[in-house]
């Protein structure tokens, strides 16, 4: 298994500044710092997360090329944004089932800010289509769903959220069973932890093991979508 033994303190002094600094010009000027404070490390993390993960969810994949791999780009798109700030102020990383070409499949996610790391996984905003299918399985298998609901480490986690209809989906009445489930738009789990994790090999373990409790729901949605896990 590749090492890794955290993020380096410069990470978070990097993002602090940056903060502060958010032009392409301080950015110009501090990017192999970039480099090696937050591309390479993060690179790291992933690599050595990637066998856990394996395990854990064969159809997914983390992949540590520091372009095109998992993590997430640092620039922001700003083409249609209020905010014009060019730079993201905190990293994060995807692990998106192999079938998905964007973030409307179903994966696993890491984020690091300054003050904190989430950790979790699902689908969010996935197509209408795609939707669909979802939430007919939910209502398909409703004795399934309920489990997963209610399962101890899922609750633990805070239990499955998303940003839902104020209404009740087309082909859905008010008396649907898990109605308030039908209505999500997103279904996510996320945990949190203090930036003190990111800083040590902890990082992995800890993790992997929050994405094996976000596996079960990663699985009830790639069978909603007929793919692999």
């Amino acid at each position: 298994m590749t090492e890794f033994a955290g993020f380096p303190e410069d990470f978070f002094s990097f993002f602090t500044e940056l903060k502060k600094n958010n032009n392409r010009e301080w950015f110009a000027a501090n990017k192999a710092r970039y480099h090696e404070s937050v591309v390479q490390p993060m690179c790291g993390y992933i690599a050595a997360v990637a066998p856990r993960l394996k395990n854990i969810a064969p159809c997914y994949r983390a992949d540590p090329r520091p372009h095109g791999g998992s993590m997430f780009r640092i620039y922001r798109d700003i083409r249609f944004a209020k905010d014009k700030t060019p730079y993201k102020t905190h990293a994060a990383c995807h692990f998106r089932h192999q079938a998905g070409r964007d973030a409307h499949a179903p994966g696993f996610y890491l984020h690091i800010e300054t003050d904190r790391v989430s950790m979790g996984g699902g689908i969010w905003r996935p197509p209408a289509k795609h939707l669909g299918l979802i939430r007919e399985f939910i209502a398909d298998n409703p004795a399934a769903w309920e489990k997963l609901r209610r399962s101890t480490a899922i609750k633990q986690m805070g239990g499955i959220k998303g940003d839902s209809l104020k209404r009740p989906p087309r082909g859905y009445d008010a008396d649907s069973r898990h109605l308030e489930d039908l209505k999500r738009k997103s279904f996510f789990l996320m945990a949190e932890a203090g930036p003190e994790l990111v800083r040590s090999a902890a990082l992995v373990s800890e993790s992997a093991r929050v994405f094996r409790t976000v596996a079960r729901l990663n699985h009830f949605i790639t069978d909603a979508l007929d793919l692999p896990f």
